[in-house]
């Protein structure tokens, strides 16, 4: 009977880790291209991989540059049109310099699941990793256990010590305000966000301050979870108020839209009695009736500077660019003056 060839088991990171006579994370931080290693430890690591032929789930290695080409992005949401078009982006981005992206899902935003998935990473040969974050999970400071890993966060908030990446959403923010009080509403009310999501939290606080600034009276804000139907829920509670507001700014395009039924169940005329304006500027948003007047959110180029930043921080490079991508108004038909008898 003719045997079978068997393969001898591959070396592990604690098999170099044991023959180097240093700690696995050491083994992880050379293997990673972690500057910050002493080099007579670094050469132990090295050698100690080319004596056993160690090969990080089979990644073709080049233990001289110590890089991996590939980058890992945790996300939380996949189904958001943010998150989507940021993820493109950013594997679009890597492949044109030359990296492979791994992609790990966290389904529940917790931390213990989004540090998991840092480690899987890690062992998955990672140069980077880009957090796409949009809710609020744990201290800032649980970020850094990344074994060394340069680490990039998208839609976060400015005081975490890491490097950032967003849309400029007080810019943003302030455009649709400021549109809105160009045309002469004073009675404006806001559909914000989920309570835990930091881009929400930057439009509603934006909205506040603008009301304050130009002496309005804030009404009681509705939040909705970026549905068109915890929109429409907004819309009829905002529509019921006395006295009703003459503009709705909702934080994206979906729960604007659920606004504008809510305004057609009662008889309001679209921006005649009502203007409403969203957030996002997604594929749909013209196609709405009327057509929605909205914020435009670069995706791609989030999803591209974050990429920049994280290459730039494997390679030692500076940082390229602002990591605020800034917005701009796209005006249609949802919103108009305010009515002189309104």
């Amino acid at each position: 009977m003719t045997k079978i060839r068997q393969d001898p088991p591959r070396a592990s990171m604690k098999d170099v880790a044991e023959r180097a006579g240093v700690s696995a994370q050491t083994v992880s931080r050379v293997a990673n291209g972690y500057v910050h290693v002493r080099p007579e430890k670094r050469e132990k690591v090295l050698a100690a991989m080319r004596e056993l032929g160690y090969r990080p789930n089979s990644a073709a290695r080049n233990l001289k540059s110590g890089r991996f080409r590939s980058l890992g992005v945790v996300t939380f949401n996949l189904t958001t049109l943010g998150n989507e078009r940021t993820l493109a982006a950013v594997a679009a981005a890597a492949a044109a310099s030359g990296y492979t992206t791994t992609l790990i899902p966290v389904a529940d935003p917790t931390r213990l699941n989004v540090v998991g998935a840092f480690g899987r990473l890690e062992e998955q040969a990672v140069d980077g990793i880009i957090l796409i974050m949009s809710a609020e999970f744990g201290s800032p400071d649980d970020y850094t256990l990344t074994a060394g890993l340069p680490l990039v966060i998208v839609d976060s908030i400015a005081t975490a010590g890491h490097t950032l990446v967003d849309t400029d959403q007080e810019q943003g923010a302030r455009l649709a305000m400021q549109h809105l009080l160009d045309r002469g509403h004073r009675r404006i009310a806001h559909v914000a966000g989920p309570l835990k999501s930091f881009s929400a939290q930057h439009r509603a606080d934006t909205y506040a301050h603008v009301m304050s600034e130009n002496g309005l009276d804030t009404p009681v804000m509705r939040r909705g979870d970026w549905t068109a139907d915890s929109g429409y829920a907004a819309g009829r509670e905002i529509l019921a108020e006395t006295p009703r507001p003459t503009a709705v700014f909702a934080a994206n395009d979906q729960m604007a839209l659920g606004v504008m039924r809510a305004a057609h169940e009662v008889g309001l005329r679209i921006p005649e009695d009502l203007s409403v304006i969203g957030f996002d500027n997604g594929d749909d948003s013209g196609n709405y009736w009327p057509a929605l007047t909205t914020i435009h959110q670069n995706f791609d180029a989030v999803g591209q500077r974050a990429t920049e930043m994280l290459i730039a921080m494997i390679d030692g490079d500076p940082l390229p660019g602002n990591p605020l991508i800034p917005t701009r108004l796209v005006e249609r038909n949802s919103t108009g003056p305010v009515r002189t008898d309104g």
